[in-house]
């Protein structure tokens, strides 16, 4: 089985997609884009898809792709996010003059860049810097990555786990090109959907109401901006639940009665990290 991911080898997608299926072969690709697209195609049967993460915040370019993909969320996954600080075979920490990385990774690991006096350079992604320091092979460079990319790209780890947040995780969503509703009852499960309100006073709120009075838990709603138009929002929500439970059931119908779209997304096995925050 082939999964698509954003990224290169060693990315954390890539990381991902081995814990959660190990015996499945990642496809890299370029863009968010280009991932989707090989699971519309055929060539991937899956993706591992990033959509928010615990310091970062949300993956925005997903919240806009995801609803027009016609892709399905069949599963989650939930991994803590371990940066590496590595470098070229015999590198050693007071060799190392700058660090290249995601944007994001760099903020992440903000206190041992300073500690280490070294100049941030912003790379692609984590992967791609890893593989741009063992190609170039300059004992003065360094990568933040993961401990698959060192691997991948035989460097050595000169600082382990070095990222400033132990709490640092981020939640993938497993996307399918045909919906896969996980079984009423087969334990705790979400439910994603995405809506846009009609024109009325007041109707987020009225919509929203049938989850109060109903009962039911929504650990996730966020807006957005519908193809630049600052008066046209569409929102992302998760909630815990099947659609026929009778609860949620209730809660669907009062808020398709105020929305002028509704679709959804996927109805998926909660990832047992959601237990540890009393989520699951």
């Amino acid at each position: 089985m082939k999964i698509a991911f954003q990224g290169e080898l060693g990315a954390n997608s890539h990381l991902a997609i081995s814990e959660a299926y190990p015996d499945a072969t990642a496809l890299p690709c370029a863009t968010f884009e280009d991932a989707l697209a090989a699971i519309s195609s055929g060539e991937a049967e899956l993706g591992m898809i990033p959509i928010e993460n615990s310091v970062a915040g949300r993956v925005a370019d997903i919240h806009h792709l995801l609803p027009h993909s016609g892709l399905f969320i069949i599963g989650e996954w939930f991994l803590p996010i371990r940066h590496q600080l590595m470098g070229v075979r015999g590198t050693k920490l007071e060799d190392i003059k700058t660090v290249e990385s995601h944007v994001h990774a760099l903020g992440q690991c903000r206190n041992i860049i300073r500690k280490l006096k070294i100049r941030p350079i912003v790379a692609g992604d984590t992967a791609g810097s890893a593989r741009i320091v063992a190609e170039r092979g300059d004992k003065s460079a360094a990568s933040i990555a993961s401990r698959l990319a060192a691997e991948i790209y035989d460097l050595d780890i000169l600082a382990e786990d070095i990222e400033d947040e132990a709490h640092n995780t981020t939640r993938f969503v497993v996307l399918a090109r045909e919906p896969q509703w996980a079984k009423q009852g087969s334990g705790p499960l979400v439910t994603t959907f995405v809506f846009n309100v009609r024109n009325l006073p007041a109707a987020l709120y009225k919509a929203m109401g049938g989850f109060a009075t109903n009962g039911v838990n929504m650990t996730k709603l966020e807006s957005y901006m519908v193809d630049g138009n600052f008066f046209a929002t569409q929102f992302y929500s998760d909630v815990d639940g099947h659609p026929d439970d009778r609860g949620l059931a209730f809660a669907l119908e009062e808020l398709k009665f105020f929305s002028k779209e509704f679709r959804i997304m996927g109805v998926y096995p909660a990832h047992p990290f959601r237990a540890t925050f009393g989520q699951g």
